[in-house]
């Protein structure tokens, strides 16, 4: 049996699981039980649709969704205004996605170290600058399969972790199919579905994957072996979250243990898991950040210098100063301790903006004759759509409440 080639999509796994859909997850478990796991299932679906579209647009034209948004422009000034909204946006969302990423990293290692190996370190700032740099050496070396490969053993890492929680948890299969299959909405679970869904459905990665399977895979006939990364990496990190869905269901639910931060599930986890939650935490938790940590200014220079018009290169320098400049920020804002809600108030307004434009964009470019015999059908278009309007109504309740509208 031939395995699939696997790359592309990995990184995409590893971008959206990272800290923030850990603590999303485990929220959902601990309030709502078993309940929310189809909104999870709808996310992978979701993802799928639009990522088979990105991965489809970069291995025939052979370049990234930027790259295809500029050139789609004739008329400067709205091209103009189109370059404007997502590189604010992408500015935005991305920096505040990256500090979260870095400050979960960083929660990983002081779990881990701080209790097992040297408990004398005390300044937990020094955690932050120390995933910013081995994002940064990462990164800077500028090759694609070093980078592949780091994710890929990032991912495995996290998929161990995390399942290997969810198997020690015992948790209740029945109701974890009634969950899935059945859908459910408890009172005050709105927030919390427009959350699993928003952070597994990410528009950074849309960039990501177009440019990634174009420097991956140059011919036409490679679609296939994309398809099947694809196929294989996105359901893989949905039965990550489902698992810790799962977990924090079997822990928590219906008991009265309040969980503010990924800090506090190891400990609430001890007496089921006993001294295996700690470290099994600790290692997921620490893969889940560090390898968003590495994607997240990845996406951004991908997206920008496409949009932008920059030579979209690793070595090349605009693309590390774009990288550079996001790194940066993420490791600052996660060094000065600043409350979560305020960064995830940003990434809010950043995502609600810019995922129902990226679809409609990326739709869009999907039925243009460049494409030709690889643009969209109508199954395609038709599940786009879909996928379209739910981005819009969840994009709606974001920025509502966001803005304390909602």
């Amino acid at each position: 049996m031939k395995f699939p080639q696997l790359g592309p999509a990995f990184l995409v796994t590893a971008a959206f699981i990272g800290p923030g859909t850990v603590i999303t997850a485990s929220l959902a478990g601990a309030n709502f039980g078993y309940s929310l796991i189809w909104a999870l299932l709808f996310s992978v679906f979701a993802s799928v649709v639009l990522q088979e579209m990105a991965a489809r647009l970069g291995i025939v034209t052979q370049q990234g969704l930027g790259e295809n948004i500029r050139a789609s422009f004739s008329n400067p000034s709205i091209r103009m205004l189109a370059i404007l909204l997502i590189t604010s946006a992408i500015v935005i969302g991305n920096s505040a996605y990256q500090s979260g990423n870095i400050a979960g990293a960083s929660l990983g290692l002081s779990s881990l170290f701080s209790e097992n190996v040297v408990s004398g370190i005390s300044n937990a700032r020094l955690w932050p600058v120390l995933i910013g740099l081995i994002a940064f050496v990462v990164l800077w070396h500028g090759s694609y399969l070093l980078l592949e490969k780091t994710l890929m053993l990032l991912v495995g890492i996290m998929s161990v972790a995390f399942i290997a929680t969810f198997i020690l948890s015992n948790p209740d299969i029945s109701e974890l199919f009634k969950g899935m299959f059945l859908f459910r909405l408890p009172d005050g679970a709105t927030l919390t579905v427009i959350a699993l869904i928003g952070t597994t459905v990410v528009p950074y990665n849309l960039f990501l994957h177009a440019t990634a399977v174009s420097k991956k895979w140059k011919n036409i006939e490679d679609l296939d072996a994309a398809k099947k990364d694809l196929y294989l990496s996105i359901p893989l990190g949905g039965l990550i979250s489902i698992a810790i869905v799962s977990t924090a269901a079997s822990a928590f639910f219906g008991k009265q243990i309040e969980i503010q931060s990924a800090a506090d599930l190891a400990p609430a986890l001890e007496p089921l898991l006993g001294s295996y939650a700690s470290i099994f935490m600790a290692f997921g938790l620490f893969s889940a950040g560090i390898s968003s940590a590495i994607t997240a200014p990845l996406a951004a220079a991908y997206a920008l210098s496409g949009i932008l018009d920059f030579k979209v290169e690793m070595h090349q320098m605009k693309f590390k100063i774009i990288w550079i400049i996001i790194l940066v920020i993420g490791v600052t804002v996660a060094t000065l301790n600043y409350k979560p809600i305020s960064i995830i108030w940003f990434a809010q307004v950043a995502n609600g903006i810019l995922l129902p434009l990226i679809c409609v964009f990326l739709i869009w470019i999907m039925n243009t004759e460049k494409l030709g015999k690889h643009k969209n059908n109508v199954r395609q278009n038709a599940l786009g759509v879909i996928v379209l309007l739910v981005t819009l109504l969840l994009s709606g309740k974001s920025l509502m409440a966001a803005f304390n509208l909602l």
